[in-house]
């Protein structure tokens, strides 16, 4: 009599050492996709929050504005309603710039099992589109951002674009406006009011785009790749 399988199923035939690493990696590679997707999923409800609690805003203050007609009640309450929109944009803003570095880190992984599966089999690479290196270059490859500039008014153009630099532009504006109604409430003259907003406007959004630039270089720094794009020969 054969030995008897495992409890509560038949026992699994061994693959061979090839196709059984094939699905060990193929395994993870689709896990990594899923982290991807569940990524994707939080950044856009996380702008979709920020956007409902900015529109709701906007909605309460126009009812109080036809209540007391722009008078001090409805300063203050812009005020307070404002900073909490402002909270919310800052928060949504450095959240949105980690989980950006969580999708560049799955990319990553997922560079270094292309790696892999090409090792095995390299005749194949001539049927990729993507690359089999880790590091940003081969990122960069990856996600089709290998023709972002990297410097000047392109650089910037293409940082209003993303999630993180989208929402960080309206919370910019949305401290304008709340350091605009903070002089106003101060009797501020009219001169020292529009350069608090555009002032409020501009640190605001400098502020964001220096740090958003530091937290990159720095996770950029904190990962070496394995697999780099110029990969140093072989030694014979």
């Amino acid at each position: 009599m054969g030995e008897a399988g495992p409890i509560g199923g038949e026992r699994q035939p061994q693959l061979p050492g090839d196709a059984g690493e094939l699905q060990v990696l193929a395994t993870e590679h689709w896990s990594l996709l899923a982290m991807r997707s569940l990524t994707y999923s939080e950044s856009l409800s996380r702008v979709s929050m920020f956007l409902s609690v900015l529109a709701g805003a906007v909605i309460a203050l126009a009812l109080v504005a036809q209540a007391d007609r722009f008078g001090q009640t409805f300063v203050l309450i812009a005020i307070l309603v404002l900073s909490v929109v402002l909270f919310v944009g800052v928060a949504t803003v450095v959240r949105l710039e980690v989980l950006n570095h969580d999708d560049l880190r799955w990319v990553m992984g997922m560079n270094r099992i292309r790696h892999a599966y090409l090792d095995r089999h390299p005749d194949l690479e001539q049927y990729f589109i993507t690359t089999k290196h880790d590091d940003f270059p081969g990122v960069a490859l990856t996600l089709g951002f290998e023709r972002t500039p990297t410097r000047g008014l392109g650089q910037v153009a293409h940082g209003v674009q993303t999630l993180p630099g989208m929402v960080a532009v309206v919370a910019a504006v949305v401290a304008g406006a709340l350091v605009a109604l903070i002089a106003g409430a101060l009797s501020a003259p009219r001169a020292v009011v529009v350069a608090g907003a555009v002032g409020g406007f501009l640190l605001t959004g400098v502020m964001l785009a220096v740090w958003g630039i530091r937290s990159f270089m720095q996770f950029r720094a904190s990962n070496q790749p394995r697999f780099a794009t110029e990969e140093p020969p072989k030694a014979q």
